[in-house]
């Protein structure tokens, strides 16, 4: 349980204080989360325990949200409590969460830390359920509100699905799925593949009335051998999902027994999962560098860049930088396509090309000319990875794909209008020379 929520700026200076338990927070201890906090140097971890109190802490922008207690509470639990509050603070405040407008919306953020806890207990942190009764200029007064309204914010505030509110109403009933996914590459000199792994989201916008049941099944491997044992016909190949993180509105327990997506979706958009995959990465672009330092005074560069999807799609806002050394004088490049040019800022030839077709093949050859050096003491040129950027719409690295999604409303029994997209880029992505 948490004792104190404590706010304080970069300057250690205390902007909101909100005691739950009826204890007293001394200056003297502040003080000391400041100095062994706030004007460290280094802070390696997030808890510090401090004259028999413990703080867990987390950053926003140049201030401090931080959990106090003396008590051995849940750790796992404050943490959540502590980006809770930034989300719900960044929804009130228009975006962003720091002192000035910490200070610009005072009472409302202790508003907001009083509906949130009850004496140390987390209570109702989400911001669809608190919308409806805590507005931007404070809470709505009992009085001015309909006893059948209070009603209905009790229900919504205390029952099984907060983040939604039954009387919602869209004319057209439609929903689109977003699976967007980073993939990290690093390859070394010889064409090795030291890493390859990609982190994934599925974003959703939900435009349905009522209250909608969402089924959703993907090309999980573990749901595919199953179906295949029960004598099921599958399509395509299972992926193994790893580090799955899910929205609340997730049935859980339904996962874990069949591994199909459950939920009652908020209305707008929002982030249904989160997952990670190190299995049968298929590499959208292969690079082919071939540096060489002909002499103290000249490099010779070439790079061939290969796309490993179908010829049907397409990639987008390609960019790659080729590190050359901080001394280069002239850069003269020839490129089949897209335009390159040196970047003395970042010490780097930058090649960038606006489509790139699938199984396209492009190549750059530079003659690098470098500025000869006076001192004797000049660091040998560490040749640092080639980087890469790119979009690839309607492609997965992991392979992840819908299977299907069935949405059910009992009581209006309408047809979903459902949309699919699929978003590729690149995350660290690099090639050693």
């Amino acid at each position: 349980m948490i004792s104190h929520i404590l706010i304080v700026n970069s300057k250690g200076d205390i902007l909101l204080l909100r005691s739950y338990r009826g204890e007293e927070l001394s200056r003297g201890v502040a003080n000391a989360f400041r100095i062994g906090v706030i004007a460290a140097k280094e802070v390696r971890s997030p808890v510090q325990r401090i004259e028999n109190y413990s703080f867990l802490h987390v950053r926003s922008e140049n201030i401090h949200i931080v959990a106090v207690t003396k008590l051995n509470c849940d750790t796992a639990m404050a943490f959540e409590v502590l980006h809770r509050t930034v989300e719900l603070f960044r929804g009130y405040f228009g975006g962003k969460v720091d002192e000035d407008s910490l200070r610009a919306h005072y009472i409302l953020a202790l508003e907001l830390l009083d509906e949130m806890l009850d004496y140390g207990y987390a209570q109702n942190c989400s911001f669809e359920s608190l919308q409806p009764f805590i507005t931007q200029k404070g809470a709505i007064k009992a009085p001015k509100m309909k006893e059948e309204q209070l009603n209905k914010i009790t229900i919504q505030a205390t029952g099984t699905t907060p983040w939604r509110n039954p009387d919602i109403r869209h004319k057209k009933n439609e929903l689109f799925i977003d699976i967007v996914e980073s993939v990290n590459v690093l390859v070394a000199v010889d064409g090795k593949q030291l890493r390859a792994d990609v982190s994934g989201a599925i974003q959703m916008r939900v435009y349905l009335s009522g209250m909608p049941d969402c089924k959703l099944g993907l090309n999980d491997k573990i749901l595919m051998d199953k179906e295949t044992r029960t004598g099921g016909k599958t399509r395509g190949r299972g992926i193994a999902l790893d580090d799955c993180t899910f929205h609340q509105c997730v049935r859980l327990g339904k996962f874990d027994s069949d591994r199909t997506i459950s939920f009652i979706p908020p209305d707008g958009e929002f982030e249904l999962m989160k997952y990670r995959t190190t299995e049968n990465i298929n590499i959208p672009f292969k690079i082919l560098p071939h540096v060489r330092e002909i002499s103290k005074t000249r490099i010779q560069a070439d790079v061939t860049i290969k796309a490993n999807f179908s010829r049907e799609l397409n990639g987008t806002a390609v960019k790659v930088s080729i590190p050359m050394p901080k001394n280069t004088a002239v850069a003269r490049i020839n490129v089949e396509h897209g335009k390159a040019k040196y970047v003395p800022e970042a010490s780097a030839i930058v090649w960038k090309i606006r489509r790139f077709p699938g199984q396209a093949e492009y190549h750059l050859s530079a003659e690098v000319e470098l500025s000869a050096s006076v001192s004797s003491q000049v660091k040998k040129w560490s040749r640092p990875p080639i980087s890469m950027e790119f979009q690839v719409p309607m492609f997965t690295a992991s392979g992840l794909q819908v299977r299907f999604l069935k949405v059910l409303e009992q009581k209006q029994q309408y047809q979903a209008i459902k949309w699919v997209r699929y978003v590729t880029q690149a995350g660290n992505y690099q090639y050693r020379i």
